[in-house]
C-alpha cells in the first residue's frame, strides 16, 4: 500500500505538469498558426463563430475582399464574398451632430 501511494505522489504531479505544459504549447502554436498581428500576411483571420458541434463559420481577408467560409468535418465551403470593410471604428458623434438640449 505504501508503495502505490509512493508511486502515486511522485507520478501525479508529473501527470499534472504534463497537462499543463500541453496547454501552454497549444496555446503558443494556435496563436502562431491564425497569424496573431499578421500584418503583411495576405491571409488573415478576422473572425470565426461557432454554428453548431462541428460547424463552424469564419471570415477571411485575402487581398482587400472579406470572403465568408463555413467549415465541418466535411471540408470547407466558400459561402460568400464581399470588399474588405474598413478597420477604423466608427467615431462617436460629437454634440453639434446630435444637437444640444
Amino acid at each position: 500500500m505504501a508503495d502505490y501511494l509512493l508511486r502515486l505522489a511522485l507520478l501525479l504531479p508529473l501527470l499534472g505538469a504534463l497537462v499543463w505544459g500541453s496547454l501552454r504549447l497549444t496555446r503558443a502554436l494556435q496563436g502562431r498558426l491564425v497569424g496573431v498581428g499578421g500584418e503583411g500576411r495576405a491571409l488573415r483571420l478576422v473572425e470565426t463563430s461557432l454554428v453548431a458541434p462541428g460547424l463552424r463559420l469564419a471570415v477571411v481577408r485575402f487581398h482587400d475582399r472579406e470572403i465568408l467560409i463555413g467549415a465541418s468535418r466535411g471540408g470547407l465551403v466558400r459561402l460568400g464574398e464581399a470588399p474588405a470593410r474598413n478597420e477604423a471604428p466608427p467615431a462617436a458623434p460629437t454634440v453639434a451632430e446630435v444637437g444640444a438640449p
